[in-house]
């Protein structure tokens, strides 16, 4: 598999992110949409690193960095819309709008 096989894949995976953020009202779906974008650009990263510049570490610890990001917005995200259906009673992204005010 060359790295346009990759690059294909990754941009798959960044459209269903796309998508599931712009359609989606359950604000976990969201959440998720948001891991496959996040996904699709580790994937970036390590397949111009295996294709371009193998021998260098810059692209892994990118990677790292975008996992760990990953699970700290995960966390944070959770955290959030526990605390929102504990005041709405509903994860609905459009009665988030209530907590204004």
């Amino acid at each position: 598999m060359g790295l346009n096989g990759y690059l294909i894949v990754a941009a798959l995976l960044f459209g269903l992110g796309v998508y599931g953020v712009l359609t989606r009202r359950n604000a976990i779906a969201v959440l998720i949409g948001i891991e496959l974008m996040l996904n699709a650009a580790n994937l970036n990263f390590l397949a111009f690193w295996r294709f371009l510049a193998p021998s260098a570490m810059e692209a892994q610890v990118f990677v790292l960095i975008g996992i760990t990001v990953a699970a700290a917005e995960a966390a944070v995200g959770l955290a959030v819309i526990l605390n929102v259906y504990r005041d709405i009673g509903s994860i609905e992204v459009e009665q988030a709008s209530e907590l204004r005010g």
